[in-house]
């Protein structure tokens, strides 16, 4: 039963995503994932991920492919006592070209008991010239991040770098406080990015959530975001990210965990 009903929700997800491609100036870039299931390979990585320029987890093995209900997805398991990328789960950069708009949408589940502790990382879309991310406070020059959280109990978050950014670390946008990521089922995220027009804080930032058998759901609505001060550049990555953390060693998991990915793609605009 449950197998029937995570692949209705993956069709459902999947037909959207079809439909709504179809727009003459929008692009679509979607990963594939390809080889054998088991441990994933940096030459099997490389031809899924093309044009990444550095990666954390594949090489230490931590990312798997995995099949469930028909559809292949990676399997990040988080190194226990462990936080980051490097360490403790993965990550990277996908370049997609530079785009004024951007939509992320993939599908996320959770091991059964999965371990929050404080909270981590999940993937997102970035652009500018530089790794905007890890205490590298954005400028409006350099460029941006914008990815979601877990945080403790499973609570949400939007996770943001942008120019008016009151910190060297990301900015919290909470997800409305009566939501919980479920764990042992597949959720659908959908995350969209416009650009702000240089001198203006008209960029917008959008983040919805459908768990099973549930409707879309607004979780965070940004309309008054400045992500640069000038157009040299926009949306150009995905950012695959995902870890427990976190500045110390109080965010590491206790126990093992993982979680799993899948139709991962981005519709982008001009």
């Amino acid at each position: 039963m449950l197998a029937m009903r995570l692949s209705h929700l993956i069709f459902s997800f999947v037909s959207c995503l079809l439909f709504h491609s179809g727009a003459a100036a929008e692009t679509l870039h979607e990963v594939r994932l390809t080889g054998e299931t088991g441990v994933y390979a940096i030459k099997q990585w490389k031809i899924d991920w093309p044009g990444c320029e550095f990666e954390g987890g594949i090489k230490d093995g931590r990312v798997s492919l995995v099949e469930a209900a028909g559809s292949r997805w990676l399997r990040v398991r988080f190194a226990t006592g462990q936080i980051g990328p490097e360490k403790g789960g993965a990550g990277w950069r996908w370049p997609i070209g530079s785009h004024k708009t951007a939509e992320m949408t993939y599908m996320l589940r959770f091991s059964e008991g999965f371990d929050f502790v404080k909270g981590g990382k999940l993937p997102g879309l970035c652009g500018g010239p530089d790794n905007v991310s890890g205490g590298r406070r954005a400028t409006g020059t350099n460029g941006f991040s914008a990815r979601l959280m877990w945080r403790r109990d499973g609570r949400g978050e939007a996770y943001v770098y942008h120019k008016n950014q009151p910190e060297d670390y990301g900015e919290s946008f909470p997800f409305p406080e009566n939501f919980r990521f479920p764990t042992g089922q597949p959720v659908k995220v959908r995350l969209a990015v416009t650009m702000n027009q240089p001198g203006q804080r008209d960029g917008t930032l959008r983040a919805w959530i459908t768990t099973e058998g549930g409707s879309e759901r607004l979780m965070v609505e940004r309309t008054d975001m400045e992500w640069r001060s000038a157009d040299s550049f926009g949306v150009d990555g995905l950012y695959f990210e995902t870890f427990h953390g976190g500045g110390d060693s109080s965010w590491a998991p206790t126990r093992k965990c993982w979680a799993d990915f899948a139709h991962m793609a981005v519709k982008a605009g001009p």
